[in-house]
């Protein structure tokens, strides 16, 4: 079997030498010609998947290593009797934590705390919905927007408009449409971004184009409210000016844990085999690493909220790839795009909180249901 893959999908040697040869190109530039002896395409969201890449190949297979989607022409697929799999919900966990990471930098640069909040979740699929249970675990209030899935606690269940002018940090985990009856394409345009409320907080690990950027711009110009971008409307050709405006920037990373890469790998080779009838011969828990930060311990001194900020931060700390982010493009403006990928091609290993263990020695209550709500290995001794 010859397979062609995008180079940067985790481990796809390991998982996938063993099934043929593996031809590894850059995502974003492959073209139909890297695919004319190739039975599967294996592909991350920086190719896109239609007739113009696809016709005239032998392809009969695609997996994408991601959660979305909006990158294949799946209808076409089906059409042509071509094979499609991807990773539902591989690096829910790893957005999960990206968001956990930037709240908890922000609570203290703004001065505020977690439990206070009111937090917005716009989306409940894989990834609002195990925000929504990590936060409810915390004991943090929340509200939930999303028509397709009514939310089990009907007093979170709100309309969009209202959440925005409730919540006083919204979160954004919606799949990028441009049909249909709820289309997400500028969900938040100029009017809803205006609704949100003077000293918000608005954060982006979906899809760019979900929220409108040019409209966003003079919002954050009044310095009333606060945005994270981690996703850019005609990325990787970042506007400067708004990432100049955004409290944390960073390259479309939020699912990049190795967790994460790792899991939605090993999703699609289960497919690959299973569409070809082979055996699966790779278990994926022969092929994580051992994190470099095995545990941590706490004693009975420590308070609640600093031992979630010092575990949180142990393992994963946004402010990093923030400074990344920056640096980056003020040493290559002329070539955004490059820098861009560049940082998401070179991305640093970073594990889930999951990785770690955390040991508490005659601690408060409080202490273990707050590291327990983050979703750290809460170990009580």
């Amino acid at each position: 079997m010859n397979i062609v893959a995008d180079e940067n999908i985790s481990l796809v040697d390991v998982f996938f030498g063993g099934l043929g040869q593996v031809i590894k190109v850059p995502g974003r530039t492959l073209s139909s010609a890297h695919l004319a002896n190739a039975d599967a395409l294996l592909v991350r969201s920086a190719t896109q998947v239609n007739r113009h890449l696809l016709e005239g190949s032998r392809v009969r297979f695609v997996a994408s290593a991601t959660s979305g989607i909006d990158h294949v022409d799946t209808n076409w697929l089906q059409q042509q009797g071509i094979g499609f799999a991807h990773a539902p919900g591989c690096n829910a966990d790893s957005v999960v934590e990206y968001v956990l990471s930037a709240i908890n930098i922000l609570s203290e640069k703004l001065g505020f705390i977690l439990k206070d909040q009111m937090i917005g979740i716009i989306g409940t699929g894989h990834v609002g919905g195990r925000l929504l249970e990590r936060l409810e675990r915390s004991g943090v209030h929340c509200l939930v927007y999303d028509p397709f899935a009514p939310a089990s606690n009907p007093a979170q269940q709100t309309e969009l408009d209202e959440l925005l002018k409730e919540a006083t940090i919204i979160s954004v985990h919606t799949p990028l449409t441009t049909d249909g009856e709820h289309p997400t394409f500028h969900l938040l345009d100029e009017r809803r971004l205006g609704l949100i409320r003077a000293g918000g907080i608005l954060i982006n690990s979906s899809r760019g184009a979900v929220i409108d950027n040019r409209a966003l711009l003079p919002r954050l110009q009044q310095n009333d409210i606060t945005a994270v971008l981690d996703v850019w409307e005609q990325e990787p050709d970042v506007d400067l000016e708004l990432l100049h405006h955004v409290a944390i920037a960073t390259p479309h990373i939020a699912g990049y844990s190795l967790d994460a890469k790792i899991r939605g790998t090993h999703m699609i080779y289960q497919a690959v085999c299973g569409y070809f009838g082979l055996p699966t011969q790779v278990k994926i828990n022969t092929v994580l690493p051992i994190p470099v930060l095995r545990s941590i311990t706490f004693s009975s001194d420590v308070i609640g909220i600093d031992a979630v900020t010092t575990a949180l931060r142990a393992v994963y700390d946004i402010r990093r790839d923030d400074n990344r982010m920056r640096l980056a493009m003020r040493q290559r403006q002329e070539t955004v795009p490059v820098a861009f990928d560049i940082l998401r091609k070179s991305y640093p290993i970073r594990r889930e909180f999951q990785s770690l263990k955390v040991h508490l020695r005659n601690t408060t209550h409080d202490v273990q249901t707050l590291l327990d709500g983050q979703g750290f290995r809460v170990l009580s001794e």
